[in-house]
């Protein structure tokens, strides 16, 4: 099976990944970016063959392109969304382009005919806002929105799933409908963009973070993300699922040991203490940024993958393959230098 696909968000860390996947088996890929002055560093770092690629301009929050960029196409995922290191200023700054931009591709997707729709969406929709009672989550699970202290990026990406999910039900039509939700995404990298998860390794290995605070993630290799991205647009018979993408949860004390199991002296930076609660807490006080990590102490926000392995046959590396990936390629491209 193969036809013409968009994946919005282009120059996105999952995007290409899936957009190599999709031309790997035969499909014609049409991808948005926000200004086509980046199409030439874009085919640049996707190495891909050009004559299956298209690149069109296109913005979350305006109409102009999205119907060039969907048309004639039998399948969209749709993995633009923002997702900001520092938190921003009011929470509309990331919650109104993600749901924006999630019933904008919906809207013009079916009005172009389009037969299946995949949204990347997030365990930041699952998994947050229910205290610290449970460590592991599954697809019958959504954030707690009603929760004043879930942040602004997971309120964006619960807000627009279920905005997307909502309009799909009441005008869809035939449209099949899928969420992909990753946690962090870890792997090698294709560009030196580096997306928010992959900042955490970089700055273990640069020894800005001189403690580990006691936080974590559920880890995730990029190339199984794409995979499930690719296997939830192309299984026959799926309508209004919602796919779990996680391996195991790890605090960063665990990736600590992970990179300087594995790396010897590249790794002599990262830290190997764990930092007390009451420090983060301070030191939040400056860096505004921290605000994020102090929300988490002590969460444990576990995904339960299954339902992706027993329904799609998806399967995953294990976590130190994808930090190990992430690590590697920031040295070898000399992001992190040692």
């Amino acid at each position: 099976m193969a036809g013409t696909a968009l994946v919005t968000g282009g120059s996105g860390y999952i995007a290409g990944f899936l957009i190599r996947q999709l031309i790997g088996e035969g499909w014609n890929v049409r991808t948005t970016v926000r200004n086509l002055t980046r199409e030439p560093e874009v085919r640049g770092w996707l190495d891909v063959d050009d004559a299956r690629l298209r690149l069109f301009a296109a913005d979350l929050e305006h109409d102009a392109g999205w119907a060039e960029a969907v048309a004639g196409c039998t399948h969209v995922a749709h993995v633009a969304s923002p997702f900001p290191l520092a938190v921003p200023g009011h929470p509309d700054e990331l919650v109104v382009p993600a749901r924006e931009g999630a019933l904008r591709a919906l809207r013009f997707a079916r009005a172009a005919g389009v037969k299946r729709f995949v949204l990347t969406s997030s365990m930041a929709a699952v998994a947050y806002g229910h205290g610290k009672g449970r460590d592991l989550y599954d697809e019958g699970d959504w954030t707690n929105l009603a929760n004043p202290e879930v942040m602004p990026y997971p309120r964006s990406k619960t807000v627009a799933e279920r905005a997307a999910r909502d309009w799909v039900t009441a005008e869809g039509g035939d449209m099949e409908f899928a969420s992909v939700n990753p946690a962090a995404v870890f792997g090698p990298l294709l560009s030196d963009d580096l997306s928010t998860s992959i900042e955490v390794v970089k700055q273990l290995l640069e020894g800005r973070v001189p403690m580990c605070p006691d936080v974590g993630f559920g880890i995730i290799d990029v190339r199984d993300v794409a995979d499930l991205h690719y296997r939830a647009l192309t299984a026959e018979g799926l309508r209004d699922e919602r796919f779990i993408c996680s391996g195991p949860f790890l605090k960063f004390i665990d990736v600590a040991h992970i990179l300087r199991a594995n790396l010897g002296a590249q790794a002599r930076k990262v830290p190997t203490r764990r930092m007390p609660g009451w420090l983060l807490k301070a030191l939040a006080i400056f860096r505004p940024e921290l605000r994020q990590v102090v929300a988490e102490l002590g969460n444990v926000r576990g995904g339960d993958s299954r339902h992706a392995m027993e329904r799609l046959g998806w399967t995953m590396r294990p976590p130190e393959e994808a930090i190990l990936a992430t690590a590697h390629s920031l040295i070898e491209r000399g992001i992190v230098k040692n």
